[in-house]
């Protein structure tokens, strides 16, 4: 039986594919998201930690790469928000349609709201979006009695008015897109506006093609990459899962967990690109034209130092924080046993080497590492601080994260840092 392929060398690849190698250096924001894969947006800093970790990004440059449609933040994998790059527009569109259940209208529809009134509401959104874009509360005066309220009930489950079931759905469709309203990614108030040309108008591509497109884009941003890694990521459903797995011989609910897809769609999905296995046992795939490439690369000797979002691509996309640690590391409080980091991670080659967040109050970054710092990763910890001081003035991980928030967390950090 042939040996297991070395962690270390996988480490570095999937750090190289997702250029955190220095390979993207300058590159633009919509190229580093369609190389490494979309961003993903929870009212944090994370997609500005993301460009600027692999192409030196300004918050400035991004912003105005927003302004532009360059990249745009959109409900995309398992109708999650994501920032994309135009080219993706329409795909990530549709990679949230996919999985979307409807609950919101179902929701309204129990709670009183009728089908022809949905779509009368739809229509006046349209009809008031023409002026201009509005925030919510604008579109509400401006529609008047179209929006109904939902009552406690629906307060209870997240569903305050009929007015978000629509918003979502013509977000969905690409008919109307959400503005920051300070132009920023790191926030969550937003204008609304219609969206011309719709970047949907066009797109022809099947459910299967579309899964086929989404699978393809996966294994070339961090394969090689377990069946069910790509279930999680896309949402798929579990009976399309058993049958995408069948010619690849692995076990079902491996794929089921990490795809999501239904059977037919996953199938159908993975056939067309001709997924092999990596070594005998292992469930990791890999696109067979990047197999020659990996058994050729070879990682760097030199550290290589980022320091990225907690929810970054190296870690979300394959959600396997284990396979970037050594395992010595695996066992440290702060981290044994997570599917998602607490905090940020300093990587190197891949590995995770620590952890950090900032401090607002000292305008500095908390940090450790499991062993020793070189004066190497001092100073990137220094250039990283001066870039968050400068453009963002904090680090938040998601919306509701705030320095009230973090402090036990930095406090861990500089226990273990002492």
């Amino acid at each position: 039986m042939a040996a297991p392929i070395d962690i270390a060398l996988l480490r570095a690849w999937w750090a190289s594919r997702q250029g955190l190698d220095g390979s993207l250096s300058s590159s633009a924001s919509a190229e580093v998201l369609e190389r490494t894969g979309w961003a993903r947006s929870v009212g944090g800093t994370g997609p500005y930690l993301t460009l600027h970790a692999r192409a030196g990004l300004s918050r400035p440059a991004v912003d105005a790469d927003v302004a532009a449609l360059k990249i745009h933040e959109l409900p995309a994998a398992r109708g999650c928000t994501y920032v994309c790059p135009a080219s993706h527009f329409a795909l990530a569109l549709a990679a949230g349609r996919a999985v979307a259940t409807g609950a919101d209208r179902k929701l309204a529809l129990k709670l009183g709201a009728t089908e022809k009134e949905l779509e009368k509401l739809t229509a006046a959104v349209l009809a008031a979006l023409k002026a201009g874009p509005f925030d919510p509360e604008q579109i509400k005066l401006a529609l008047g009695g179209a929006v109904r309220s939902v009552g406690d009930e629906g307060k209870k489950k997240g569903l305050t008015t009929s007015l978000p079931v629509v918003l979502g759905e013509l977000q969905s469709s690409g008919r109307i897109r959400r503005i920051p309203i300070n132009g920023r990614l790191d926030q969550q108030r937003y204008r609304y506006a219609l969206w011309h040309p719709n970047p949907c108008s066009g797109f022809k591509l099947s459910q299967e093609e579309c899964a086929t497109s989404i699978a393809r884009l996966y294994w070339g941003w961090i394969g090689p990459a377990a069946l069910a890694e790509f279930q999680w990521f896309s949402g798929f459903g579990v009976k399309v899962a058993k049958q995408a797995i069948e010619p690849l011989h692995l076990v079902a609910t491996e794929f089921q967990w990490f795809s999501g897809f239904g059977v037919k769609v996953a199938k159908q999905a993975i056939e067309p690109l001709h997924l092999v296995a990596m070594e005998p046992g292992s469930d990791r795939l890999i696109l067979p034209a990047d197999l020659d490439s990996l058994r050729a690369f070879k990682p760097p000797k030199e550290p290589s130092y980022a320091l990225v979002s907690s929810i970054d691509a190296l870690m979300l996309l394959r959600r396997n924080v284990s396979d970037l640690l050594d395992q010595s590391d695996r066992e440290i409080k702060l981290i044994a046993g997570v599917a998602d980091l607490p905090s940020h991670a300093i990587v190197d080659r891949g590995r995770i080497i620590g952890l950090w967040e900032y401090d607002t109050g000292r305008e500095e970054i908390v940090w450790m590492t499991f062993e020793e710092a070189p004066a190497a990763l001092h100073a990137e910890i220094a250039r990283v601080a001066g870039f968050i001081r400068a453009d963002l003035g904090d680090a938040r991980s998601f919306s509701l994260d705030s320095p009230k928030s973090r402090s036990s967390r930095i406090t861990a950090l500089r226990k273990l840092q002492a």
